[in-house]
């Protein structure tokens, strides 16, 4: 566990583990981004736990998340978008504590995955912020008794396909990725959805 200790690793895990954070936030359902960037947020939590931090920079990365959670839900959203981005590539450089104003971070790591993180949020807000422009091509209550396709493992949260678009949809019990669906109804933009079968509706 000491190859944790070093810097560059716990740095190289924290940021991998956040994109494949919001890549399960914006993909509920299959579990194996949520386990695979709990697994690596726990492998770089050990290192900062043990290793020296700079506070300042961590109070600059919390401001930095809530900051780009804010621009992809609020007015204004270029320019905080702009300074989240910004604020969540420094704080990450500096966040462990090297000599002087140096970050421990290897200076050329630092920039490549800096620029790779930038470039990353920035495509993925883009994609929110057109997703939350765009209007629904389907009245949803006109979707319900629908038949569609689980393109997930439903049960809290999951998607479906119905009418040729993709949808987030929940089940009181589990579906199978790949199963028929019926909607029987929706919350907002979530279709609540059923297993379907043509053998019982028949």
């Amino acid at each position: 566990m000491d190859f944790l200790l070093d810097p560059n690793i716990a740095y190289i895990l924290l940021v991998f583990g956040s994109m494949l954070l919001i890549l399960a936030a914006l993909n509920p359902g299959s579990g194996l981004l949520e386990l695979g960037a709990i697994f690596l947020l726990l492998l770089a939590g050990w290192g900062i736990y043990n290793l020296s931090i700079n506070p300042w920079a961590l109070g600059l990365l919390l401001i930095g998340f809530v900051a780009f959670l804010l621009a992809v839900r609020g007015p204004n959203r270029r320019l905080l978008l702009v300074a989240s981005i910004l604020a969540l590539v420094v704080s990450s450089s500096f966040l462990f504590r090297g000599e002087g104003w140096q970050p421990a971070v290897n200076p050329w790591l630092a920039l490549v995955l800096s620029t790779i993180s930038a470039g990353f949020f920035w495509l993925i807000a883009v994609k929110v912020l057109e997703a939350a422009r765009a209007r629904p091509t389907h009245d949803l209550s006109q979707l319900i008794g629908e038949i569609g396709e689980a393109k997930s493992d439903i049960f809290l949260e999951g998607s479906v396909q119905v009418s040729g678009e993709l949808w987030t949809a929940r089940s009181e019990s589990l579906i199978a990725d790949g199963s028929q669906v019926r909607v029987i109804g929706r919350e907002g933009f979530i279709l609540l959805v059923e297993p379907y079968s043509k053998t019982k509706a028949s």
